[in-house]
Protein backbone atom coordinates (compact mmCIF):
# COMPACT_ATOMS: atom_id res chain seq x y z
CA UNK A 1 0.00 0.00 0.00
CA UNK A 2 2.93 2.16 0.85
CA UNK A 3 4.36 1.33 -2.78
CA UNK A 4 1.15 2.77 -4.30
CA UNK A 5 0.63 5.65 -2.27
CA UNK A 6 4.88 6.45 -3.29
CA UNK A 7 3.73 5.83 -6.81
CA UNK A 8 0.78 8.39 -6.76
CA UNK A 9 2.50 10.82 -5.21
CA UNK A 10 5.32 10.74 -7.73
CA UNK A 11 2.59 10.73 -11.01
CA UNK A 12 0.78 13.74 -9.31
CA UNK A 13 4.32 15.62 -8.65
CA UNK A 14 5.23 14.68 -12.48
CA UNK A 15 1.70 15.87 -13.74
CA UNK A 16 2.21 19.49 -11.72
CA UNK A 17 5.55 19.88 -12.91
CA UNK A 18 4.31 19.40 -16.74
CA UNK A 19 1.18 21.48 -16.41
CA UNK A 20 3.25 24.45 -14.93
CA UNK A 21 6.20 24.18 -17.06
CA UNK A 22 3.73 23.87 -19.95
CA UNK A 23 1.95 26.84 -18.63
CA UNK A 24 5.04 28.94 -18.59
CA UNK A 25 6.20 28.11 -22.17
CA UNK A 26 2.65 28.89 -23.55
CA UNK A 27 2.19 32.16 -21.51
CA UNK A 28 6.05 33.24 -23.37
CA UNK A 29 5.51 31.65 -26.58
CA UNK A 30 1.93 33.70 -26.71
CA UNK A 31 3.52 37.08 -25.81
CA UNK A 32 6.48 36.25 -28.44
CA UNK A 33 8.97 36.19 -26.16
CA UNK A 34 9.89 32.53 -27.54
CA UNK A 35 9.93 31.54 -30.67
CA UNK A 36 8.38 28.78 -32.74
CA UNK A 37 12.25 26.88 -32.78
CA UNK A 38 12.59 27.32 -28.70
CA UNK A 39 9.12 25.99 -27.80
CA UNK A 40 9.62 23.33 -30.22
CA UNK A 41 13.01 22.04 -27.90
CA UNK A 42 11.17 23.04 -24.97
CA UNK A 43 8.38 20.35 -26.21
CA UNK A 44 11.40 17.53 -25.40
CA UNK A 45 12.81 19.18 -22.37
CA UNK A 46 9.40 19.77 -20.36
CA UNK A 47 8.52 15.84 -20.39
CA UNK A 48 12.33 14.94 -19.58
CA UNK A 49 12.52 17.45 -16.55
CA UNK A 50 9.30 16.45 -14.93
CA UNK A 51 9.99 12.58 -14.79
CA UNK A 52 13.59 13.48 -13.61
CA UNK A 53 11.18 15.28 -10.77
CA UNK A 54 9.02 12.49 -10.27
CA UNK A 55 11.50 10.26 -9.86
CA UNK A 56 13.70 12.06 -7.31
CA UNK A 57 11.06 12.12 -5.27
CA UNK A 58 9.89 8.38 -5.61
CA UNK A 59 13.88 8.08 -5.13
CA UNK A 60 13.67 9.31 -2.22
CA UNK A 61 10.76 8.13 -0.49
CA UNK A 62 11.95 4.31 -1.12
CA UNK A 63 14.36 2.43 0.83
CA UNK A 64 16.58 0.96 -1.16
CA UNK A 65 17.18 0.36 -4.94
CA UNK A 66 16.03 3.60 -6.24
CA UNK A 67 17.18 2.84 -9.69
CA UNK A 68 14.39 -0.02 -10.20
CA UNK A 69 12.04 2.73 -8.88
CA UNK A 70 12.85 5.14 -11.13
CA UNK A 71 12.90 2.71 -14.03
CA UNK A 72 8.98 1.31 -13.09
CA UNK A 73 7.98 4.85 -13.21
CA UNK A 74 9.67 5.32 -16.39
CA UNK A 75 8.24 2.24 -17.66
CA UNK A 76 4.84 2.95 -16.72
CA UNK A 77 4.62 6.74 -17.36
CA UNK A 78 6.07 5.60 -20.89
CA UNK A 79 3.49 2.50 -22.05
CA UNK A 80 0.71 4.92 -20.23
CA UNK A 81 1.75 7.76 -23.50
CA UNK A 82 2.60 4.92 -25.96
CA UNK A 83 -1.26 4.10 -25.27
CA UNK A 84 -2.32 7.39 -25.61
CA UNK A 85 -0.60 7.51 -28.76
CA UNK A 86 -1.51 4.93 -30.53
CA UNK A 87 -5.27 4.40 -29.57
CA UNK A 88 -6.02 8.26 -28.94
CA UNK A 89 -4.39 10.12 -31.63
CA UNK A 90 -3.77 7.04 -34.11
CA UNK A 91 -0.12 7.73 -34.45
CA UNK A 92 2.13 5.51 -36.13
CA UNK A 93 5.51 3.86 -34.72
CA UNK A 94 8.42 6.18 -35.77
CA UNK A 95 11.51 5.36 -34.06
CA UNK A 96 12.11 8.97 -32.37
CA UNK A 97 9.39 8.39 -30.49
CA UNK A 98 11.50 5.28 -29.01
CA UNK A 99 14.30 6.86 -28.67
CA UNK A 100 12.04 10.03 -26.61
CA UNK A 101 10.49 6.78 -24.05
CA UNK A 102 14.13 5.77 -23.74
CA UNK A 103 14.84 9.37 -22.85
CA UNK A 104 11.90 9.42 -20.28
CA UNK A 105 12.70 6.40 -18.76
CA UNK A 106 16.63 7.02 -18.89
CA UNK A 107 15.20 10.68 -16.74
CA UNK A 108 13.13 9.31 -14.13
CA UNK A 109 15.64 6.50 -12.91
CA UNK A 110 18.24 9.17 -12.80
CA UNK A 111 16.22 11.07 -11.07
CA UNK A 112 15.65 8.39 -8.57
CA UNK A 113 19.13 7.53 -8.38
CA UNK A 114 19.87 11.00 -7.50
CA UNK A 115 16.81 10.75 -5.03
CA UNK A 116 17.96 7.75 -2.61
CA UNK A 117 21.58 9.45 -2.26
CA UNK A 118 19.84 13.03 -1.37
CA UNK A 119 17.69 10.75 1.65
CA UNK A 120 18.74 12.52 5.23
CA UNK A 121 19.43 9.03 7.42
CA UNK A 122 17.74 9.20 10.98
Amino acid sequence: MKYLKNLGFSFIYVISSLLILTLFVTVFSYFNIMSDKVTSIFKIIIPVVSLLIGGFYMGKRSSKKGFIEGLKLGLIFSIILVIFNYLALNNSFKLKYLLFYLILIISSTLGSMIGINRKKIN
